[in-house]
Order: C-alpha cells, then structure tokens, then sequence
C-alpha cells in the first residue's frame, strides 16, 4: 500500500529502508485514486516510534492512504516540540472534516482514573467526534478501555501484576470479516497494568469478542458492524518494544517481571522473538479492507 506522509518526516526514511512504498505529496497529486483519508491520534510517549510501527501496520495493500497524525493539547516530554510542530495537527484543526479511519493509540496513564488524565476531556470529544465523522475507529490498549468506559460504563480494574509478554489467542466467529486469515490460535504483545473484565464485556450485547486468552482476557472486539473496534493489546509492536519497557523499568528500580513467552530461554540477554508480526498485518489490513475502504462513501462529505 502506498501511505502518503510529509516528504521529510523522519520515520519515512527507516520505511523506505524497509522496501515499503512510501508517497510524498508531489507524487501523490499525480495518482488518480481517492486515498482512505487516516487520521492516527498518537498518545504514546515516544511518538516517532509509534509512527514507525503504525506506517508498517498499514502498508500491506494496494490501497492508498493519506496518513495524519494528531496529538492531544499537552507538553510532551519525549518528542521534541519541532517535530510535533512540523508533522502533527491539533484535533481543533480536523475537527470539521470526516475521516474514512481512526486511530487512537494506548497512552502511559492507565493507573489514574479515566477524569484526572490531562487530556481525557479531549478524548471525550474526539471519541464522541468519531461517531458521525468516521467510518471506522480502532481503539487500542488504554484507548480501547478508554472507549469501554466512556460508551459503555465499564470500569477498569487493577491487575496483581502488570500484563507484559507475548500471549496465545483463541479466535471466534470465525466468519467475521475482520479475523479472515487468522489461525485458530495467534499471538499478539500485551503491556498493561489494569484491564476491563472480560465478564463486563461479554456480557454487553452490543459488542461482540473475536478473540481472547485465557491468561490475559479479551484481546479483540467489534461493534456496531465494525464502526468500533477494539484491540486491548499492541499487535503494532515492534521486536524490541517489550525489550526496551521492560530494561526501562528496571533503570527505574520498578523491579518489572520479565516479559512472559518472549525472551529465547526467558533470559532477556537473548533475542527476542517476533512471532506477530503476520496476525497484526492481517488485522490492521483487514481493517482498511472490509471496514474502511468498503464501508466508506466515495464522497466523504
């Protein structure tokens, strides 16, 4: 898939290196197609990295899509500030267009409660934004539990000890569109420290799961035919991404766990593994497929 981007955005370079199809700007005004227009609204701290993690998730079909990214109102502490500047739109700027897909990452602010985050009445009116100006959303990790809370009224709760590690899945409903291609069982990265039940959420009528652990409970499910997904782990992590939370916490004396079926011989001086990388390309893929592109109207407005 070509994703179109800033010609020098940084991220684009280590894409390209990839042998994935990056467009700029000039070249994309010359295609006559009209791109799934894609707005990604990134809460991870390190923003560059989730971009470059994102672009891979995306680039696996033909389709072409205008990438944006959006940050919420707040200082960020691990981007620097002429990088958001430069790549990063305010939600007030998009707020009057309609988008065919969005994003909302996971956000490092799972142990507060959902009104005392800094930015939460701002994801309240983006995710309430999403409702009649978006096709498709993707909720992921704490956004995921975020968008559990604010339609549904489920709490979050703490868990004994943070979820970190690669997990096995079981998937179901099999003929849903959205798990088309997945095994019977797959695995995808969790890192969190709190979860919505999964009792809370098969017990909702409206949202119906497609996969779930039985160590770590409900990893994907959909609503209302697909405008609302929800994914409460990281199927875009890179190979390293556990790695480098987990050598963190240590430098931290957090004391961390080590990351659960991911280190060779659970020794983290090892290699680990990537064993995910082909569900969450077929994930996010199917997403643009059968929930973006075929679902969006050509004319957005």
């Amino acid at each position: 898939m070509p994703i179109k981007v800033q010609k020098d955005l940084p991220a684009r370079a280590i894409i390209e290196h990839e042998n994935i199809f990056i467009m700029d700007e000039t070249r994309a005004l010359t295609q006559d197609v009209r791109p799934l227009e894609i707005v990604m609204v990134n809460l991870m701290p390190l923003k560059e990295d989730t971009e470059i993690q994102m672009l891979r998730s995306l680039s696996n079909t033909p389709i072409q899509v205008n990438l944006y990214f959006v940050a919420p109102n707040r200082e960020c502490k691990n981007t620097p500030m002429s990088h958001l500047n430069q790549f990063y739109l305010k939600f007030e700027e998009i707020k009057h267009r309609k988008f065919d897909g969005l994003i909302i990452t996971g956000a490092p602010v799972e142990l507060m409660e959902f009104e005392d985050v800094d930015f939460w009445d701002e994801i309240v009116e983006i995710m309430d934004w999403s409702q009649t100006n978006v096709t498709s959303t993707i909720f992921l990790c704490w956004a995921a539990q975020a968008a559990f809370y604010h339609f549904y009224g489920m709490k979050k709760r703490m868990l004994d000890r943070k979820v970190s590690g690669i997990y096995r899945h079981n998937v179901h409903h099999r003929k849903t569109p959205l798990v088309r291609g997945f095994d019977d069982v797959f695995l995808a990265p969790h890192s969190r420290n709190t979860e919505i039940s999964a009792e809370d959420i098969y017990a909702n009528e409206e949202i119906t799961v497609l996969a779930d652990s039985e160590n770590v409970g409900v990893f994907l499910a959909i609503a209302e035919d697909g405008k609302k997904i929800f994914v409460t782990g990281h199927p875009e992590y890179d190979r390293k991404t556990l790695d480098y939370e987990y050598k963190r916490d240590m430098g931290r004396g957090l004391n961390p766990s080590i990351p659960e079926n991911y280190y060779p011989d659970n020794n983290p001086e090892n290699k680990p593994l990537l064993t995910w990388r082909a569900h969450a390309n077929t994930l996010y893929t199917n997403w643009l497929n059968y929930y973006v592109y075929q679902a969006t109207p050509y004319d957005l407005n």
